[in-house]
């Protein structure tokens, strides 16, 4: 009887644990969805990812990284980092972990961190709502040294449908009723030269862009270097960030084609106009020709 009592107690305890752990991860996505779904729509990572990433490197927000730095994606230093530091066990013994102001610095980061290290490129020539792909992606760019990094976050997002967030419907409350308020993440973004950038689609304008991505159209003009009057055609490359003062180390120069003009093959590198005439001796009266040959980098 004692026995008996004694598994009855264990199973007991098991079950409780496994109620604690599912209550603290729910509670974690109550939390937490909303902005996840925000990094989603302004660098184009799935929002199932980062929760799960968030839920699996914090414990749901409880670790000692998580607790005491504000750290939910077990980043580590790195030699660009400048900010707080702390140390804990990992890979190795005192490993240098990043420290953040708040949760919300942490998301960022993590967002950052993914979009700005090449390792990370191909990631972002997947679809959004492609969870698996995204979570087999990261184990294989080395994300994390755990075999089974990958299935751990397939498991999360589907045993609390994280998945549902990819696709642009949830509520301010994190809840699945029908009739929640919903967003639309119409646009894929991509990245070039280490920078966001979507494609206008036929009868779309800046102002569509820029709402949907919580940007004005004045930082839309001002960092793909167009002026009030621009009208983009279908296909146009618009970044929804500043580009940069050279292209990416896989390009080195350009030859200009037929209709090309300085500022179309800025766009096509993600390279700002300044740097790139500098490079090439030219000013704002140079006109090129084609067949002409252009260092971009």
């Amino acid at each position: 009887m004692c026995k008996r009592l004694g598994v009855l107690f264990v199973l007991s305890m098991l079950q409780f644990a496994a109620y604690a752990q599912d209550n603290a991860h729910q509670q974690y996505i109550n939390k937490y969805s909303s902005l996840a779904v925000s990094q989603m729509k302004k660098y184009g990572i799935p929002a199932s990812i980062t929760l799960a990433q968030g839920l699996l490197e914090s414990d749901a927000g409880r670790s000692m990284l998580a607790v005491e730095g504000n750290n939910h994606f077990g980043i580590k230093c790195h030699s660009d980092w400048t900010g707080k530091r702390m140390y804990h066990d990992d890979d190795r013994r005192d490993d240098c972990f990043r420290v953040y102001k708040s949760v919300e610095g942490s998301f960022e980061d993590h967002s950052i961190f993914l979009t700005t290290h090449s390792r990370y490129a191909s990631l972002f020539d997947l679809k959004p709502t492609d969870y698996k792909g995204w979570a087999r992606g990261l184990k294989k760019a080395g994300y994390a040294t755990n075999p089974a990094y990958a299935e751990k976050l397939i498991e999360i997002i589907e045993r609390y449908d994280l998945d549902r967030y990819d696709k642009g419907s949830f509520s301010l409350f994190a809840t699945a009723d029908k009739d929640q308020d919903e967003t639309v993440f119409a646009h894929q973004p991509y990245i070039s030269n280490k920078i966001l950038y979507v494609r206008i689609n036929e009868g779309e304008s800046l102002k569509d862009i820029a709402k949907e991505f919580d940007l004005t159209r004045m930082k839309l003009r001002r960092v793909n270097e167009i002026d009030r009057g621009y009208v983009p055609e279908p296909g146009s490359v618009i970044y929804l960030g500043r580009k940069r003062a050279k292209a990416d180390k896989k390009y080195q120069f350009h030859t200009v084609r037929s209709g090309e003009s300085i500022w179309s093959i800025s766009q096509l590198y993600g390279v700002r106009m300044k740097p790139l005439m500098r490079r090439n001796n030219l000013d704002e009266n140079s006109q090129i020709e084609v067949g002409n040959i252009l260092e971009v980098r």
